[in-house]
């Protein structure tokens, strides 16, 4: 293991994240908010001091000699460093107080959780606001380039586990090179950007709303400048928007690059894209029929509602425009399912990922199927080619640990002291990156109530769960230090 390797890595990342702290800080500027604005100064000056020195340090060691131990290193440290450098404009400027709520704050936004403690978004001022959404929008382009480009090297990741899905085996379904296929991302996810964007402006939100908005969808993080969320616009038109948007970021990106290449018929041909469709569709069909007389009169503000609250835990992006613990407990029923699920695998979705629920399913019929003939022979199939065991063990391997992480962090909230829903829905929420839970982090509450120590293991579970479970986890095992 190269630690200089990981280190000068690290600190590319760090200038960065310096480099996209000047927006906020002009904005600061721009809206005289002082304190935050000498924050911003201050992170910046830190940051580059720092990552200046160990750049220079470690100048003639070369970067392109990163094993796969330096690998796994790497992605967890940089969401780590990343999220600490964060956390101290917030910190430095008094928005955020307690060093924990802003770490917290900030993980979540770079892990795309959307897991807030804040109780009066409001007040805060436009600039660090605008830095919240902001670490969404940075987080969700990072994950998508880890899933496509940099986890299949380390040989995990939705990417990797199933290699005959046109999500698919390797990086070179776009590029051969990383550099290139992080490019391709980067324009696809800018100009998504660009585009939900002008949208969110046609339809009566100011330039500042519209992008920070766009941000929370398109990184499917749900980090809003209002307190009551998306449903402070009261718009029926935006809500659409938002919800088609939502849907899209939780797609692979490789099929984004198809359709803009031509290629229509990979998009149909997907099998987890398919799934994905049909989980959303049936899971807002059977809400909105749930609604309809009981909450609402009219089918399509039902319909309105619950394809909104569907697709946003769906794709674990955790915008809210209603309070949706007023439902019927059958609505409710629906979401706290589709809080398992999660976006595809090469999106900016969280969650299980649906490739990998598909695939679990697929094998738990094969398994009935050689109950009924022992001498039969069932394989296991995805687009018609067949899925090798070792990547169903990969898969089986990976929901075992997930469920073992949740169970971990529900007993570790449940000793503080709170109710088994909170406990377990803020763990669900936070390991899968969704954000809202039921109880007392519902749709309308914050984590801000949970002690320090529950919120740094409810940061190490976004942690963990953003990064596929095995980056994180691999380096508590005492052979990836041998």
């Amino acid at each position: 293991m190269n630690i200089k390797i990981v280190l000068k890595m690290i600190s590319l990342l760090l200038l960065i994240i310096a480099g996209f702290m000047v927006v906020p800080a002009g904005i600061a500027a721009y809206c005289r908010e002082t304190a935050s604005l000498y924050s911003f100064l201050y992170t910046i000056a830190g940051t580059l001091t720092i990552s200046v020195f160990f750049l220079f340090l470690f100048r003639k060691v070369k970067s392109n000699k990163l094993s796969t131990r330096d690998g796994f290193l790497f992605v967890t440290g940089s969401w780590v460093f990343a999220s600490f450098c964060g956390a101290l404009p917030f910190y430095l400027s008094d928005c955020i107080p307690s060093f924990t709520n802003a770490f917290f704050e900030t993980i979540s936004g770079f892990s795309t959780t959307g897991a807030s403690i804040l109780t009066g978004t409001d007040t805060l001022p436009r600039s660090m606001l605008f830095w919240r959404s902001l670490t969404h929008w940075l987080g969700g382009m990072g994950i998508v380039v880890l899933a496509v480009a940099i986890l299949p090297l380390l040989g995990i990741g939705g990417m990797q586990l199933i290699k005959a899905e046109a999500p698919g085996p390797t990086i070179d379904k776009l590029t051969p090179r990383i550099t290139e296929t992080a490019k391709l991302l980067w324009y696809i996810y800018t100009g998504l950007t660009v585009i939900e964007t002008l949208l969110l402006m046609a339809g009566g939100m100011g330039l500042y709303d519209a992008l920070t908005h766009t941000f929370g969808t398109l990184a499917t993080g749900g980090f809003s400048t209002k307190n009551t969320s998306v449903g402070h616009f009261n718009s029926a038109y935006i809500d659409y928007v938002i919800t088609f948007f939502m849907i899209i970021a939780g797609v692979n990106f490789i099929l984004h690059f198809n359709l803009l290449t031509g290629r229509y018929k990979s998009l149909f041909k997907d099998t987890e894209f398919k799934a994905y469709l049909l989980i959303f569709l049936f899971s807002t069909i059977l809400v909105t029929l749930n609604l309809h007389g009981h909450m609402y009169d009219s089918i399509e503000k039902s319909f309105r509602y619950a394809s909104f609250q569907c697709a946003t835990i769906l794709t674990t992006t955790g915008f809210a425009t209603t309070d949706y613990e007023k439902w019927p407990y059958f609505s409710q029923m629906i979401l706290f399912m589709l809080m398992f699920v999660g976006g595809c695998s090469g999106s900016t979705g969280g969650g299980i990922k649906v490739i990998r629920i598909v695939t679990l399913f697929k094998q738990a019929l094969n398994e009935m199927n050689l109950l009924l003939h022992p001498r039969g022979v069932f394989t296991l199939r995805i687009r018609k080619a067949a899925v090798r065991k070792n990547i169903v063990y990969a898969i089986s391997g990976f929901f075992f640990l997930y469920i073992v992480l949740l169970l971990i962090v529900t007993s570790v909230v449940a000793f503080s002291g709170h109710d088994l829903l909170t406990a377990f829905t803020a763990s669900l929420a936070t390991v899968g990156n969704i954000g809202p839970g039921f109880g007392r982090v519902g749709p309308t509450e914050n984590y801000a109530f949970f002690e320090d120590y529950v919120k740094w293991v409810l940061s190490f579970g976004m942690l963990t769960g953003r990064l596929e479970l095995y980056t994180v986890l691999v380096l508590f095992t005492p052979r990836f230090w041998r």
